[in-house]
């Protein structure tokens, strides 16, 4: 049996309009109104919402094995988070061990994302590079449709690869129809910094973003393109956090290189004031890298959106709860990284983007879902209100409020870093493959339905 959501507006990256959707085996059927409908077809009335693209959130960390501990969510908890949020697929990242095969650690991710609630793919790390891994490689995007390998130039010692070897492995990344994505910070100057830090007796939170300040995170931003435009490839920084960054992406795209600039809603609306608070608790569940930043590298950001010079606004959703965070009491270094934010994305950024008139209501679908599916190759599957796209939809209402607060949240996590912020604009509907898995406050998300998307190799 078919669904059709009836009297709403259709909004997608490029235009608006009223219109019924009709989805049926798990795709867009039909767009437009007065539609012939299949006896026993189920109606939604919709009137006074928007009928948007499901989100496609392609920064993830679901169940990842980290400093000593492993992230709260799981694929089932975390992707059933992402539906009540309204994002229906999400691309996760398969973390091999260093110099380790890769193969193995995707059949092992593949297999934990099984239980997955909506859909989901992967981008694989690649934290060593020999001539097998770069067999591997070819292989998996090849057959496995993995068309993103992530490259670090920080974390000194356990992911991050020198210059010598990012080259020759950007080179390969265009061999074999691939793009390069990269974290941005000074794996050297962090560790110096680290170091330095400890030896004077900084050991709360604090010292997090002492260590890593903007003009690292710059830097590395500056190098990773250049190294990028050296071999001839496209590449994609992913959560951008400061000016430095922002105005390294703008000059490179202003000379014809092509990059891809990704944010996170944190970095829009929180500010390194956090890490100044005497509860370790609260400051902790704040430690991700790179940090929050001092409040005036927000409206660069912001403007960065506006301008396009940043495509994507992902999550990084990466939790853990409050006594994993405990780990580092003594010593920040050893703070697990990472927050809980795969559900409230796309409430944050229409609260603050469409809300404020920073962005339109087409611009906040670019953002969220069209822009991501083109960068990595499944647009208009994903990403995309029209006939014979994958039937995953949000229904928006833009006038619902409701107040964020890991005690209402689903995310297995005990701590939000949007707590207490009242937004106006939420999902009232998520579909995914035609099937509802979020009803007005209801999650009816189950698990195994999300399924593996390949993403074609590149061939420009």
């Amino acid at each position: 049996m078919g669904i059709c959501l009836k009297g709403g507006t259709v909004v997608n990256a490029d235009q608006s309009f009223k219109a019924d959707v009709y989805c049926e085996n798990g795709v867009i059927q039909a767009v437009g109104t007065s539609l012939d409908l299949p006896a026993g077809t189920e109606v939604i009335d919709v009137s006074g919402t928007y009928i948007m693209p499901g989100g496609l959130d392609p920064h993830t960390h679901m169940q990842l094995p980290s400093m000593g501990t492993v992230s709260s969510d799981d694929y089932f908890t975390g992707t059933a988070a992402a539906a009540a949020g309204g994002t229906t697929m999400i691309i996760d990242y398969v973390v091999p061990d260093k110099s380790a095969p890769m193969t193995p650690a995707y059949r092992t991710w593949r297999e934990w994302a099984e239980k997955s609630a909506v859909d989901y793919s992967f981008h694989i790390n690649v934290t060593a590079w020999s001539d097998s891994i770069a067999e591997e490689m070819a292989r998996l995007t090849e057959e496995e449709g993995v068309n993103t390998y992530k490259f670090f130039l920080s974390a000194k010692g356990a992911l991050m690869l020198p210059d010598e070897k990012l080259l020759p492995a950007f080179v390969h990344c265009r061999k074999i129809g691939a793009m390069p994505e990269v974290h941005a910070e000074n794996g050297d100057v962090v560790d110096y910094m680290q170091k330095k830090l400890r030896a004077e007796g900084v050991t709360a939170p604090i010292g997090h973003p002492m260590s890593r300040p903007p003009i690292v995170e710059g830097e590395a931003t500056n190098r990773a393109i250049m190294l990028a435009s050296m071999a001839g490839c496209p590449i994609y920084i992913v959560h951008m956090s400061c000016r430095e960054a922002v105005e390294a992406v703008r000059r490179a795209q202003a000379n014809g290189i092509r990059v891809y600039g990704e944010t996170v809603p944190g970095y829009l609306v929180v500010d390194d004031s956090v890490y100044a608070s005497p509860d370790f608790t609260f400051a902790a569940a704040h430690v991700l890298s790179p940090p929050f930043r001092a409040k005036e590298n927000q409206e660069p950001l912001w403007n960065a959106l506006t301008a396009k010079t940043i495509s994507v606004v992902a999550t990084d959703h990466c939790p853990f709860k409050n006594e994993q965070k405990r780990a580092g009491k003594g010593d920040f270094t050893k703070i697990p990284n990472g927050c809980g934010t795969v559900e409230n994305r796309l409430d944050i950024l229409w609260h603050f983007g469409v809300n404020s008139k920073r962005l339109t209501p087409n611009e906040f679908v670019a953002l969220t879902s069209a822009n991501a599916a083109r960068i990595f190759n499944i647009y208009p599957k994903k990403g995309y209100i029209g006939v014979g796209a994958d039937a995953d939809i949000v229904v928006w209402d833009p006038k619902k409020e409701k107040t964020i607060s890991a005690k209402t949240h689903h995310m297995n996590v005990d701590a939000n870093i949007f707590e207490g912020i009242t937004v106006k604009g939420c999902a009232v509907y998520t579909l995914s493959h035609g099937r509802v898995v979020y009803n007005n406050g209801r999650l009816q998300a189950e698990k195994g339905a999300g399924r593996y998307v390949k993403r074609p190799k590149y061939t420009a």
